[in-house]
């Protein structure tokens, strides 16, 4: 098994808000540590989060679904890459 320190976890997500506070949330979420926001129409937020732990990237995701204004936050796909010179 692979040293979990040499590992880096990418996701994406698609947040779903209440279509008044989408830009509000947006601006909230992309303050976040790791949290990119790519793309934002009506009531639908497309966001990646980076980090170095599975645990980050959920912690960081409840942490969205629970801001005002949103009604739903939810993983599409997770990618886990070795760091750059690592060997395992």
């Amino acid at each position: 098994m692979p040293d979990a320190s040499r590992l880096y976890h990418i996701s994406s997500a698609i947040i779903t808000v209440q279509p008044a506070k989408a830009e509000g949330v947006a601006t909230l979420v992309a303050s976040m540590p790791g949290v990119e926001v790519h793309a934002r129409e009506g009531s639908k937020i497309v966001i990646t989060i980076e980090g170095a732990t599975t645990g980050f990237l959920g912690d960081s995701l409840m942490q969205i679904a629970l801001l005002d204004g949103v009604f739903a936050a939810n993983m599409v796909f997770e990618h886990v890459d070795k760091l750059e010179g690592t060997e395992q």
